[in-house]
């Protein structure tokens, strides 16, 4: 058997190595480990991640009698185990971590024993209450910072290894539609937002826990995220997750739900971006209006109507638009209004349904024409094609049983992390990103550890 080296006075051994023997009394190797552990907290390795930097700005609610395993370490292991396939529950993300060797233990800065001198993981027990305890606030706002870190370009962007061969389905899907269906030229920066049931868990009260999320139309990474007490508090969170996103010179897309006053005078008075709202039922005087201002013949809108053609997914749609110039007196700072014709129909080319609905924007004509709102109306259900679909489908996050604290919504923050980081790495598959991060090594090298 080797020799064990002697670090500040604690007997440092292998995995290999059966057993330990103290190199000094018990006592002094509590102060040196103590003393080592400061020193391990001001070592730029274990902080060189970007986004171990950012989880490190994360509070750490715990008591400090009895705390044993530092608060970024659970945070960052818990964000590589996402990233992989399975990693969906909170026992298998303990599972996964269980695997990591000392040295990636010892580049976390996860404590050490005292006896053995071997980098210890926390238990599940751990990971369990550390999550339900989490600022669920302080934790979007790191993941999101981490995400708009690699979008200036401050850090690098992360790798996911690919598997070799031609490119999966997906990936030549995003590139083939970009060609066949063109984006209009002179389209603004768009995000969409909306909320969404995690419909596993409860809170205290037994309601089911809500959230809503922004997500931007054309890279479908996620910009941030806000909890809400029951569907009726979403417009309320909605406006305090606009109030802390740098959104200005962007167009928001929301649905009908968030078609309020307040919410259109924070976009346009505060955030000095561009809404395109629907209206419905909940807003009657103002549906009403634009009802009137767009009713006619089609003849009458040539000019300011714009068609478009989708076939695919079994299924012929065509989107027809037409818009008209309105003001103030429509609803606050609203520019323009317009009115949206959906039909659906088979491959066969007959039309079987057909939905008519009306909104309105704050985007003057000359940034934005009939065919730039029909882009900015459709690209909105991004929220649901690229996030709710993918964390419900890929993430199994519907079927997840996490009920405690705050678990729920810090799960659901680590799975848009995964998303926005797949798609930072270029890939359009999420679920095909996974398999390929099956590796411990390859998994912890996507943030630089």
């Amino acid at each position: 058997m080797s020799k064990p080296k002697i670090i500040t006075g604690v007997a440092l051994v292998s995995p290999s190595s059966p057993i330990a023997v103290p190199a000094v009394p018990l006592l002094s190797q509590f102060t040196d480990l103590v003393l080592w552990e400061a020193e391990l907290a001001t070592d730029p390795i274990a902080m060189e991640s970007a986004l171990m930097a950012r989880l490190a700005s994360v509070p750490d609610h715990r008591s400090t009698r009895g705390r044993r395993h530092p608060l970024p370490v659970i945070l960052t292991l818990t964000a590589c185990a996402t990233l992989v396939v399975g990693g969906d529950s909170i026992t298998a993300i303990w599972q996964w971590a269980t695997r990591a060797s000392q040295e990636k233990l010892q580049r976390l800065g996860a404590s050490r024993h005292p006896l053995t001198g071997l980098f210890v993981l926390p238990s599940e027990r751990t990971f369990r209450r550390v999550l339900a305890g989490v600022d669920g606030d302080a934790l979007d706002a790191a993941v999101s910072g981490y995400v708009c870190d690699v979008l200036t370009q401050r850090v690098p962007v992360p790798h996911i290894p690919d598997t070799p061969g031609p490119p999966e389905r997906e990936q030549r899907r995003a590139a083939s539609r970009k060609v066949t269906h063109p984006a209009p030229p002179g389209l603004l920066p768009a995000a969409a937002l909306d909320g969404k049931a995690v419909r596993g868990a409860r809170t205290g009260q037994h309601s089911r826990v809500f959230l809503v999320g922004a997500i931007s139309h054309e890279s479908g990474l996620i910009l941030g995220q806000r909890q809400v007490e029951s569907k009726r508090g979403e417009g309320p969170a909605a406006r305090t997750l606009l109030a802390g996103l740098d959104v200005a010179g962007m167009v928001l897309t929301l649905d009908a739900l968030h078609t309020t006053k307040a919410t259109a005078r924070l976009i346009t008075e505060q955030l000095a971006a561009h809404y395109v709202l629907i209206v419905k039922a909940n807003q009657p005087l103002a549906h009403e209006a634009a009802r009137a201002l767009l009713t006619g013949p089609d003849l009458e809108w040539i000019d300011t109507t714009a068609i478009d053609d989708d076939r695919g997914h079994g299924r012929t749609e065509r989107r027809t638009i037409r818009t008209t110039q309105t003001g103030d007196g429509l609803f606050p700072g609203a520019r323009q209004a317009f009115r949206l014709r959906r039909d659906v129909g088979g491959l066969d080319g007959a039309w079987t349904s057909k939905e008519i609905v009306y909104g309105i924007t704050s985007l003057p004509a000359d940034l934005a024409g009939p065919a730039h709102l029909n882009h900015y109306e459709r690209s909105h259900w991004c929220v649901e094609n690229r996030l709710h679909w993918i964390r419900d489908t890929t993430f199994r996050e519907d079927h997840s049983q996490v009920r405690v604290g705050a678990a729920p919504r810090a799960m659901t923050s680590f799975r848009n992390l995964a998303i926005s980081t797949a798609r930072l790495a270029g890939r359009a598959n999420i679920a095909h990103a996974r398999r390929d991060l099956l590796n411990h090594d390859a998994a912890f090298a996507v943030f630089a550890l």
